[in-house]
């Protein structure tokens, strides 16, 4: 019987991609990428035009004397000298700094509270409308309406104190009530944002991990500080930074409740800035102020973020 040989079997090389295969990929890339810049095109424009020009305009003011009417003249660093004197300048920054402490302080802790009892009790749309609802207020109308609730002699607030037998309370009029009120009303209208962006976070942790530690057991209690905090340091490093940054930048509630009064005990940077540059007509040095206050920013965002490790995770 003849044996039949069969040719060795040899393995296969995939085909390499023909010049028009490589041709046609490439119109695509292109054509991807035309798409995704037409997309982003408008938010880029108006990113140029609202924010990166007029920084570059400020930063190049703030080395001039402009009053609007003349044109600019440059003084170099004669702003920036004026600024370390300026009594009225580390006084805004005082205040400011107090306000920053109370507003993160209470925005966080309340937020992170309300995000954990949100995530363990309910997970309700409507709750969390709710709580989120006075976010999506006006914040000059949220100034307002607590403005007249808190009023020294007809407001709502005062009537409860005085008919639980205390005595009314200048919130707004007082130097030492005026800036803790103005951190709690902003506190009210942003902690419900924030507890979102908790919740957010919260959702991101796998179930099993709290069943784990739960069949070891563990309390609530136990949980919270050794699973949910060190798991959400990522997103409680990006809510720290958007508070601090936000606070640092507190200008309505202010020019809406107090003018910076009662004896600049309100003044803070922004409104600061504003009256140097709208009433004052000092548009140079108050560009020296934006322009300081920018680096303040940004150093301290950079500190945050690098003492929080926000771009590391203990998911794993």
């Amino acid at each position: 019987m003849a044996t039949v040989l069969l040719p060795e079997a040899t393995p296969s090389t995939p085909a390499q991609p023909t010049a028009s295969a490589r041709s046609n990929r490439r119109r695509a890339t292109r054509r991807q990428t035309w798409t995704a810049l037409a997309f982003i095109a408008p938010s880029l424009l108006g990113f140029v035009v609202f924010y990166f020009w007029p920084t570059l305009r400020g930063i190049y003011l703030s080395f001039t004397d402009f009053d609007v009417f003349t044109d600019p003249v440059w003084v170099g660093l004669d702003n920036y000298t004026r600024l370390f004197g300026d009594e009225t300048f580390w006084n805004s920054a005082r205040v400011t700094v107090q306000y920053v402490l109370i507003n993160i302080t209470l925005q966080t802790i309340l937020a992170l509270a309300l995000a954990v009892l949100i995530h363990r009790v309910t997970q309700s749309t409507f709750l969390r409308s709710v709580v989120v609802a006075p976010y999506l207020v006006a914040n000059v109308v949220v100034a307002l309406v607590w403005f007249w609730m808190l009023d020294y002699q007809i407001g709502i607030v005062n009537q409860g104190i005085e008919w639980l037998g205390g005595n009314a309370i200048a919130f707004f009029g007082d130097e030492s009530w005026a800036i803790p009120t103005i951190a709690l009303v902003n506190t009210w209208r942003h902690v419900g944002y924030t507890a979102l962006l908790i919740f957010a976070g919260l959702q991101m942790i796998p179930k099993e991990v709290y069943e784990a530690a739960r069949t070891e057991g563990a309390n609530e209690w136990k949980m919270f500080w050794k699973i949910t905090v060190p798991l959400l340091r990522p997103v409680l490093a990006l809510v720290l930074v958007i508070t601090m940054i936000g606070s640092f930048q507190v200008f309505d509630t202010v020019a809406v409740t107090t003018s910076g009064g009662p004896a600049d005990a309100t003044r803070v940077v922004q409104y600061y800035i504003f009256d140097l540059a709208f009433q004052r007509l000092d548009f140079g040095y108050a560009s020296a102020v934006s322009v300081m206050l920018l680096l303040v920013l940004a150093v301290i965002a950079f500190i945050q973020l690098r003492l929080t490790r926000a771009n590391e995770s203990d998911l794993n």
